[in-house]
């Protein structure tokens, strides 16, 4: 889920721990495939697959798992999957915006799973362009909390095209156009810097508020959606002020 970060990156401390750590794994080795299918698959020439591989091994998917998958990609080896990227777009109860990426082999199936998840849980989807218009596509790069200061970062990643940092409680948040993502990972790299993840993501440039309830709604509905094998992921402009995620973290 991506809409508010500091949620996310507390979604991403569970992961260790999660008991869906296997769907997981499944939907990071998804991405692997389609990029050696789009790209190649050799990392150092196909940027996308780099960052795919890098993203699974941070999350502890097996070496086997990601090289497996790059050769069905790239066609080295038989069993690639013809998957397809579609977006839906829909609501979570109080009017927030969510726009939904899936990357299916069943068009039929990601659209009845995607539906039933919104309206069990107080959701609905919305007609094509009426939600879209909230995102951004822009480079997000993670980057864990260090000895760096935000100023730090800035003087890192402004030259590489990185158009703000924001921090998101352990970790820094690096946002550049989805163009210069790439370019920004290598800037942090090169300085010497480790991050957590470096891709293209759909940021709201619109935020709603949420109180306690309205939080727990929206991730409600979040976590349905994510539970599909073809929901790959879940953008939301639902904020939650850091007093209500201080709330949440605490009935966990």
């Amino acid at each position: 889920m991506s809409g508010h970060s500091k949620w996310a990156t507390t979604k991403h401390k569970k992961a260790a721990i999660d008991a869906k750590r296997g769907k997981l794994f499944a939907k990071l080795i998804k991405n692997i495939e389609v990029a050696a299918r789009s790209g190649g698959g050799d990392p150092a020439g196909n940027p996308t697959l780099y960052d795919a591989i890098q993203k699974a091994k941070k999350t502890s998917v097996p070496n086997d798992n990601i090289d497996r998958a790059v050769k069905r990609g790239s066609g080295a080896e038989a069993g690639g999957a013809d998957w397809q990227t579609i977006m839906y777009e829909g609501y979570a109860p109080n009017g927030v915006a969510l726009l939904i990426e899936c990357l299916t082999d069943n068009r039929n199936r990601a659209a009845a799973e995607v539906r039933t998840a919104l309206t069990r849980n107080g959701g609905q989807l919305a007609d094509p362009g009426s939600v879209a218009y909230v995102f951004n596509r822009k480079g997000v790069v993670i980057v864990p909390k260090g000895d760096q200061s935000e100023d730090d970062i800035l003087e890192v990643v402004l030259d590489a095209g990185a158009e703000e940092v924001n921090d998101n409680g352990d970790t820094w948040e690096i946002v550049s156009e989805a163009s210069d993502f790439v370019a920004v990972r290598k800037a942090v790299q090169e300085a010497g810097i480790d991050y957590e993840s470096a891709e293209a993501s759909f940021v709201p440039n619109l935020q709603v508020p949420l109180d306690l309830d309205g939080a727990k709604k929206m991730i409600r509905v979040i976590e349905a959606l994510e539970d599909s094998d073809d929901v790959q992921n879940v953008y939301a402009n639902g904020d939650i002020p850091d007093d209500v995620l201080a709330q949440l973290e605490d009935e966990d």
